[in-house]
């Protein structure tokens, strides 16, 4: 198969025909736009057994493959956005992030945020992982940073709490109305996961701007669109719908999987 018919391609290519096909005044094909009709239920069931069934026989805390040093072949791609320029990025990134705060808010027991120096002082885990996107492409990269599960047992998480949504400097589309915000999410599973770092390390070196900086974080059993860059806030949530088109992400609001496992 052509490399030129990607995966992302594929699926950018099928959420925009048919969103041709109800904006051309086809009835047929209403029932793409209908969240509540049987076919869109269907589908969205679809995704949740997938789901389902990937937990069940991977299990919650199995860990993703890690490989040796020697297999590092080449730096980490950048993909997607490789700098923003929303104003409040440009200013921290002139200051070499000295400002930077991550906060963790929502279904908490009190808000808290972290400085870079704090990240960076607490214990750390270093992970050699292979990140594959999308796109069809793989790399293997070395990244060193804070587990996200004890920072968020320190702002407390409430019971009623189901997901984490993690919002990104990132100006990923720029439209007349204003900027459109990168942002996706997880289950609580995947944010307690062992392997789940705030990242501000890359192959030994401070985590660069085109990869993320000052923060990215890792959920290693997923995607690559699920390991947003340029984070600043977790929201701890009991429903995606308030966000973005609801669907729990700005590629998963375009027709892409919400889980994202691998």
């Amino acid at each position: 198969m052509s490399r030129l018919i990607t995966r992302r391609n594929f699926l950018r290519t099928s959420a925009v025909s048919g969103s041709g096909l109800i904006l051309a005044g086809c009835d047929q094909f209403d029932f793409l736009a209908d969240k509540s009709g049987p076919a869109r239920q269907i589908m969205e069931r679809a995704n949740v057994l997938t789901y389902s069934v990937q937990r069940a026989v991977i299990g919650e805390q199995t860990l993703a493959r890690e490989y040796a040093a020697s297999e590092i072949r080449q730096g980490m791609r950048p993909n997607g956005s490789v700098d923003p320029t929303t104003p409040e990025y440009l200013a921290l990134k002139e200051a070499n992030f000295a400002g930077y705060k991550l906060t963790i808010k929502g279904l908490v027991d009190r808000e808290v945020s972290f400085s870079l120096a704090e990240l960076r002082n607490m214990p750390e885990r270093t992970q050699i992982t292979r990140h594959d996107c999308v796109e069809g492409w793989s790399c293997i990269a070395k990244w060193t940073g804070t587990p996200l599960g004890p920072l968020l047992d320190m702002a407390g998480v409430k019971s009623t709490a189901r997901y984490c949504v993690y919002h990104c400097f990132d100006n990923i589309q720029r439209t007349l109305s204003g900027d459109i915000l990168y942002y996706t999410s997880s289950d609580l599973i995947d944010a307690y996961h062992p392997q789940s770092i705030l990242s501000y390390g890359l192959n030994d070196e401070v985590l660069p701007v085109s990869n993320g900086a000052p923060i990215r974080l890792r959920i290693e059993r997923a995607l690559g669109y699920k390991q947003p860059k340029y984070l600043h806030t977790i929201e701890l949530v009991d429903d995606l719908t308030p966000f973005g088109k609801g669907r729990g992400g700005y590629w998963e609001d375009t027709g892409y999987d919400w889980y994202g496992g691998i």
